[in-house]
């Protein structure tokens, strides 16, 4: 197999794989009677820094919207917020794979901790805002209460994200060490 061919093979298997991990923490779903916390915000952050083409985003968010629909079609008690506010959500996810593209290459812990919080919290802001304001859910909503609105939900959005992004970083870092000690050894 060429080298070509197989980063490709590779590439097309890590894509699985976060495709996989979207169905396991994606709200309610048929895969588990335990729903894991939602891993979307960080899993589109890993996928900028492993792939950074939009046609890699652009697929990802479809099965995002394609999770989120047959979700809603099997299960009508899940409560997918799709109009117009879901709009937020998926700029959130295009927030998550810029920085991820912009960061992709950090060796420093300290720099992908910080930028990966950063990135967070304006996307939880994007997705949050937009929900509140144009969902139709809170119809006599002002700006103000939006942003007093949905705060409470903050430390635990940005608490899973980041414990997913540390894991993936811990993750990244055993394979970079185990494939270097191999190289090494083989030396």
């Amino acid at each position: 197999m060429s080298l070509i061919a197989y980063l490709k093979n590779t590439k097309v298997q890590i894509f699985t794989f976060l495709i996989f991990l979207m169905l396991l923490t994606r709200g309610s779903h048929l895969l588990t009677s335990v729903s894991l916390p939602d891993a979307s915000f960080a899993l589109f952050l890993i996928g900028g820094m492993l792939f950074k083409k939009s046609r890699w985003f652009f697929s990802l968010l479809t099965f995002s919207i394609v999770i989120d629909l047959v979700t809603l079609s099997i299960d009508n008690t899940y409560q997918i917020p799709i109009n117009l506010g879901y709009l937020g959500l998926l700029a959130s996810y295009g927030v998550m794979w810029i920085f991820g593209s912009r960061i992709a290459n950090t060796k420093s812990f300290l720099n992908f901790v910080t930028f990966g919080g950063i990135a967070t919290l304006i996307a939880f802001l994007i997705s949050t805002q937009t929900y509140n304001l144009l969902s139709g859910t809170f119809p006599d909503i002002t700006i103000k209460e939006s942003i007093q609105t949905g705060w409470e939900y903050l430390s635990q959005s940005f608490v899973f994200t980041m414990s997913y992004l540390m894991a993936y970083w811990g993750i990244q870092l055993l394979f970079k060490r185990h494939f270097v000690s191999q190289k090494a050894t083989a030396l």
